[in-house]
């Protein structure tokens, strides 16, 4: 089973760590020591061995860092984690809204004299130090090694995994031609790439070093002529020596910041991901550096027709696991016998059966009642409960397939609903279907569209704290960017892109709703009448039932109505053939006409 249940980091583990770490820093004469969840490579998600924000704190959330003073440690989190937060680290550390208050501000409110405060240039951006130093003329900021690994006696040993070829029938476009296209544009002689899933894209290899994410631990330069030197852990590239060929040349990773300083310049590195080590490293050498962003991002965002195929054909994969899990839950949780637990492993069962499954794509979501409020619990032993009878259910969840990656969320009614919440569902509802049908002209981006999710919400005085959507990876990570749908986003929406939609509402100590699906920007066909700019729109990938026991009719518009019954309709004519008779007649009920 790919899904475990360990307990989390208990917060009383918290304050003795906070206390070596403030002893180690008064030895070396620090005034603050900066916790960020990062690594070297500088994408969202870590190896265990990479967990210092979690090993310390206790705080297991996806994004957040802890700033640690002499008599406060600040602890940084956004709006997804401030339920979260609070059941998992000790008193000891003070939550702080971010990104509301910056770090720069708060570091001058609590150190108005100055001082010196430490990180390690491996787990920070050239843009996040120069900002800060930038904001901070009265505080020093020092580059250091790591005084969390030097107090973390048994620190998992780093990821170690082979890399393997993602094939060409799945990728779409040869490695040789994604690497000559790239180079073609470089604004310098070489570009470094520390992201790993830039790397995988770009060499169409995958990797194990992230759970959940098939990415590899690498760094690379790409050269003007297209060549690539990567440079990885001992035997980590032994599997696709082949698949690379003699324009790859695969180094171990000990000497990858000796070639840094060796290279000709300019050089041209991404501020917002390039670790502050790098441009250090550049500058001592005497080297000029332009900064761009990372050659492969954009490119890897707009997915070609064989990545589009491929999704299609693993959401159509994954939707009749959902379908079989949602009928085998209508059956069950009446009961009264199911715990949040059951409902993970019965869900994760399901993906298995397709016998496709690579992997889950994150730890699955399953919040009943008051669970549900918070945005990304993450259940285990300790936390689990009973789906309680009368309460909302939800579950988010995804798969990894070698030719998709899926992410999915419904909210589902265990008993008879209030009418609130059958009201608040339906406002959610009618945000997630607003993105569905929304035209928009090309260089809209997905600041424009963030507030069709939430003007039904906000008419009602209500809103949420996440973004509405993420970008989705192809058989990468589940969360890619740099789209979104959120109202921090400046990247204009492309065809081939991929993104989540997905609005929420959550009432704490109460329930949680969130409606998801992923969709692609596709190529809007004119109509008769408009001018001749080019425009925009959402197909949807993701077809499984929505809960029609939580939605309010009367709040709909007509255009709304149709919507759903179109949906609906598109999901049983895809997924019934694929079922089996008591599941096929679930599914016809599920989806029948509003």
């Amino acid at each position: 089973m790919f899904q475990t249940f360990e307990a989390q980091s208990s917060p009383d583990q918290g304050p003795p760590r906070l206390a070596a770490l403030r002893l180690l820093m008064a030895q070396q004469g620090l005034d603050g020591f900066l916790v960020p969840r990062a690594d070297a490579h500088q994408g969202e998600y870590v190896a265990d061995r990479d967990a210092r924000l979690e090993w310390l704190t206790g705080f297991s959330g996806s994004a957040g860092f802890c700033a640690v003073l002499g008599d406060i440690a600040g602890i940084f989190i956004d709006g997804r984690y401030r339920v979260q937060v609070r059941a998992e680290v000790a008193a000891d550390f003070t939550p702080v809204h971010w990104p509301e208050e910056k770090l720069s501000d708060w570091l001058k409110t609590q150190r108005p004299d100055g001082g010196v405060v430490a990180f390690d240039p491996w787990l920070h951006t050239v843009a996040e130090i120069k900002e800060l130093r930038d904001a901070l003329r009265d505080i020093e900021l020092r580059p250091s090694d790591n005084l969390v690994d030097a107090i973390w006696t048994d620190q998992p040993a780093a990821p170690d995994a082979a890399f393997f070829a993602h094939p060409l029938e799945h990728a779409g476009e040869h490695h040789d031609d994604k690497r000559a296209r790239l180079a073609h544009d470089l604004k310098g002689k070489a570009a470094i790439i520390t992201l790993p899933d830039s790397i995988a894209w770009l060499l169409n290899i995958r990797g194990a070093d992230i759970q959940r994410n098939p990415v590899p631990h690498a760094f690379a330069i790409l050269h003007t002529d297209g060549s690539v030197d990567l440079f990885a852990g001992p035997g980590k590239a032994r599997d696709v020596m082949d698949h690379l060929g003699a324009d790859i040349h695969v180094h171990d990773d000990s000497g990858f910041l000796d070639a840094v300083g060796k290279l000709g310049g300019p050089v041209q590195l991404d501020p917002k991901s390039c670790p502050e080590i790098i441009a250090t490293t550049l500058h001592q050498a005497g080297t000029e550096v332009i900064e761009a962003r990372d050659p492969c991002v954009l490119p890897k965002a707009r997915k070609n027709a064989v990545e589009i195929a491929g999704a299609k054909a693993a959401h159509e994969r994954d939707g009749v696991a959902m379908v079989q899990f949602l009928a085998w839950l209508d059956a069950e949780a009446p009961k009264g016998q199911l715990t949040e637990i059951d409902v993970v492993t019965a869900l994760e069962g399901f993906r298995a059966k397709t016998n496709a499954l690579r992997d889950i794509s994150f730890d699955t979501i399953s919040g009943s009642g008051p669970n549900g409020a918070i945005v990304h619990y993450r259940v285990s032993d300790k936390t689990n409960r009973a789906v309680g009878q009368n309460e909302l259910l939800l579950v988010d969840s995804g798969g990894q397939y070698v030719d998709g990656t899926t992410d999915i969320t419904r909210t589902i009614a265990i008993g008879t609903p209030t009418d609130e919440q059958r009201a608040c569902y339906t406002r959610v509802l009618q945000g997630m279907i607003a993105i569905s049908r929304v035209r928009f002209p090309k260089g809209v981006g997905g600041q424009h569209l963030d507030a069709l999710a939430r003007a039904p919400l906000w008419m009602a005085g209500m809103d949420y704290d996440h973004g509405t959507g993420h970008g989705v990876g192809s058989y990468l990570c589940v969360h890619e960017g740099p789209q979104s749908l959120s109202r921090r986003s400046e990247i204009a929406l492309e065809a081939g892109m991929f993104l989540s939609n997905e609005p929420g509402y959550y009432r704490e100590g109460a329930f949680g709703i969130r409606i998801e699906n992923l969709i692609v920007v596709v190529a809007a066909p004119p109509i008769p009448g408009g001018d001749d700019r080019k425009m925009l729109r959402f197909d949807t990938l993701t077809f499984v039932p929505l809960d029609r026991r939580l939605i309010d009719t009367s709040l709909l518009s007509s255009a709304e109505r149709d919507w759903i019954d179109q949906y609906h309709a598109t999901t049983l004519s895809l997924l019934g053939p694929r079922l089996d008779g008591p599941t096929t007649a679930w599914l016809r009920a599920a989806c029948a006409p509003l």
